[in-house]
């Protein structure tokens, strides 16, 4: 089992007085601070025109943590394809690939936010034709020689040599829950995002699936697109897939008691709760409810860093050892020496036990 952190938001809190400059560079040391704890991965996150800065730019920034680390995976988590141009996109990943050493991970998804897609010109019932589109560019771009694909939508000819090549393979990860979504992560992708709102048992069924999915289909090289049917009836087991990595997001944090640790990520965790009801619902939120507010604790990883181990073997007993947690422990606003000391924490503690 690996084991990463994230999400870097960079959102600045109405009670947060510092620079965005200052933000910026918390993002760079909390990753250099996993990078040295020996953790697997970090992760940035996407959206736009949030009134209180959530990053926007996923290529700028992995660039920043490729230059501030030396080993650690860095990835997006997850990055709105619709909204990008696919050669751009291929060329800023290629770029970032080699400036890491081949350390990047493309997460993708086709986003959900009506304001963004519509600031952006883009048909919001177009976006997962659009992701299809980008990863057939990707491919492309990718790969010796010509593009050799004729987008939809964007006019790139064929015949264009994009460059940089990276130097091996850039793994490609995608994001969401549904069906189609997790269908077409198996057939097209190197990985799926599991939302942190699904249980073990949810991530479980949709992982059978893939596996499935990949074992029927015999999938290798590019991934044919589409999808077929719709609900989830357990479609075949568990059998592990060597070239398929599950990835699985949740809120948490850990200090020397569970107390602490909750008390410390709980001002960020829902302030950042808050913000993505407003996103979504489009109305504003200005404070969670008794009802939700328990249901996110409950949703949550904390403690010590034991009880943390035994919440995060519950999942590899269920998913296996392949499986890449994401533990988000970057809270706006809650202050660098505490996300610093619960990463150190994790690396220490935590992360030997589940290897």
């Amino acid at each position: 089992m690996q084991l990463g952190t994230g999400l870097f938001t960079c959102q600045r809190r109405p009670d947060d007085d510092r620079s965005g400059t200052a933000i910026y560079e918390e993002m760079c040391t909390l990753a250099r601070v996993a990078d040295g704890a020996g953790l697997d991965s970090v992760w940035v996150s996407e959206h736009h025109f949030a009134p209180d800065d959530y990053l926007s730019g996923t290529m700028p920034a992995l660039g920043a943590l490729a230059a501030a680390t030396d080993e650690i995976e860095i990835g997006t988590c997850i990055a709105l394809a619709p909204l990008y141009d696919p050669v751009r996109l291929a060329e800023d990943a290629a770029t970032i690939d080699l400036i890491s050493g081949g350390r990047l991970t493309l997460g993708l998804a086709i986003g959900s936010d009506p304001s963004e897609f519509e600031a952006f010109g883009i048909p919001l019932d177009e976006r997962a034709d659009r992701l299809e589109d980008t990863l057939s560019v990707l491919h492309g771009a990718w790969s010796n020689g010509p593009l050799e694909f004729d987008s939809a939508f964007h006019d790139a000819p064929p015949d264009i040599d994009v460059r940089p090549k990276p130097d091996g393979e850039i793994p490609v990860m995608l994001g969401g829950g549904a069906k189609p979504a997790v269908r077409r992560a198996a057939r097209r992708a190197e990985g799926w995002c599991a939302p942190s709102a699904l249980s073990i048992d949810g991530v479980s069924l949709r992982q059978d699936d893939i596996h499935a999915i990949r074992a029927e289909e015999d999938v290798e090289g590019e991934r044919d697109g589409g999808t077929k049917g719709d609900g989830y009836n357990g479609a075949g087991g568990n059998d592990g897939d060597d070239d398929f990595t599950t990835y699985v997001i949740q809120h948490g944090f850990v200090a020397d008691s569970a107390e602490e640790a909750w008390e410390r990520m709980k001002p960020g965790y829902f302030y950042l709760q808050r913000r993505y009801a407003e996103m979504f619902s489009g109305e504003a939120v200005d404070e969670l409810d008794a009802e939700r507010k328990n249901e996110l604790r409950e949703q949550a990883i904390y403690g010590t860093p034991e009880e943390v181990i035994e919440e995060l073997e519950a999942y590899r007993d269920a998913l296996g050892d392949d499986v890449h947690f994401v533990f988000r422990t970057y809270h706006p606003g809650i202050g660098t020496e505490a996300m610093t000391e619960c990463i150190e924490q994790l690396g220490a503690e935590v992360a030997p036990a589940l290897q």
